[in-house]
């Protein structure tokens, strides 16, 4: 099977315009962890490709953000699936990085660390630079209407495939009815 890409707030956790700052503040949205698990048992390798400009903001530390993502990490595990890499993005958004997204580092990282191409994999996402990275980088961009989705779903093309939540897409993709 293939790759998928997945950003992380929003699309797998509740996001926050403030943030999310600590363990307790990351709570999976309903249906991701099943839908994650769902994909990784039909033999699909999960990337999370994900902005923390709240490192360099000061908000939280890296600490906190491992902590975060061994939450994750064991939701994931718990329910039968297993997530390949977290590649994140630590800089403020005015350091003109090559990792930010919309740029494509985080998704070069990726298709570095699996030693494949990611052109044509789906990257889900619920902002407009998620479905930026996923073309700049060949990738087929996905929409979903949690976190940011369904404000952004005005901002882009009606081409791109449009999903309830993650776990809609994941049913989708494995042909679940």
């Amino acid at each position: 099977m293939g790759i998928i890409v997945l950003d992380r707030d929003g699309v797998i956790n509740y996001d926050s315009p403030d943030y999310i700052k600590s363990v307790n503040e990351w709570q999976p949205l309903p249906g991701s962890i099943e839908a994650i698990a769902l994909l990784s048992k039909a033999g699909h390798t999960i990337y999370v490709a994900s902005n923390q400009a709240g490192l360099a903001r000061g908000l939280f530390d890296l600490n906190t953000l491992k902590k975060m993502h061994e939450k994750f990490l064991t939701f994931v595990n718990e329910a039968g699936g297993e997530i390949e890499c977290i590649f994140f993005c630590p800089h403020h958004p005015n350091d003109n990085c090559e990792c930010r997204k919309p740029k494509i580092g985080l998704l070069e990282q990726i298709s570095l660390h699996s030693g494949k191409s990611l052109v044509g994999v789906p990257f889900v996402g619920d902002s407009v630079i998620d479905i930026q990275a996923a073309i700049s980088m060949g990738c087929q961009p996905i929409l979903v209407e949690t976190g940011n989705g369904k404000l952004t779903k005005a901002n882009v093309d009606d081409k791109v495939p449009c999903f309830i939540d993650l776990l809609t897409f994941a049913k989708h993709f494995l042909n679940i009815t």
